[in-house]
Parts: structure tokens; C-alpha cells; sequence
């Protein structure tokens, strides 16, 4: 249990502050952004009209993927007013797969 806390707080402390507050896609270009996102696996865009996490791939959504698929939709960026990013969506909240 205390190599798990430990670990815990070097994973928290090596997370800058303006990441853990999550980015403002407007401030990137959209391949950065994409680029960003494969990079960590999950980015949080902290946008008002968005404010939500976008993922790599399903294995970063709630349960490793398992009862989720990704979506897309779109975010502005410095570039780009439609960034495609993907973000993970719960089969039991749409009523499908997809």
C-alpha cells in the first residue's frame, strides 16, 4: 500500500499544473493537439463550449474500453475552427454500439 501511494504521488506531482487544468485547443494547432493527445493518451480540453476529456484510443475510456466506443466530434484550434478528436461514448447512454 505504500509503494502504491508513493507512485501515486510522483505520478501527481510530475503533472504540470497548466495540464492538470487542461489545455485550451485554441491556443494549437490541430495536428499538435492530435499529436498531444497521442502522446498522453487522454487530454482534457478545458474549453467552456467543450470541457471534456478526448482520448488515443479506447483503452483510456472508463473500464478500459469495455461498454464504451470512441466518437468523434469537433474542437477549434489555432487553425483549424473543426479539429477532429475522439472521445469515449457509454454503450448503455446511447442504446448501442457503434
Amino acid at each position: 500500500m505504500k509503494k502504491l501511494g508513493f507512485h501515486l504521488i510522483a505520478l501527481l506531482s510530475a503533472i504540470t499544473p497548466a495540464f492538470a487544468a487542461g489545455v485550451d485547443s485554441r491556443a494549437m494547432a490541430c495536428t499538435d493537439l492530435q499529436a498531444l493527445i497521442a502522446q498522453r493518451g487522454f487530454v482534457f480540453i478545458s474549453q467552456a463550449t467543450f470541457g471534456d476529456f478526448v482520448v488515443s484510443n479506447p483503452w483510456y475510456c472508463q473500464g478500459q474500453g469495455v461498454g464504451t466506443f470512441l466518437q468523434t466530434r469537433t474542437v477549434a484550434t489555432s487553425d483549424n475552427p473543426q479539429c477532429v478528436v475522439k472521445y469515449c461514448v457509454d454503450r448503455k447512454s446511447t442504446g448501442g454500439a457503434n
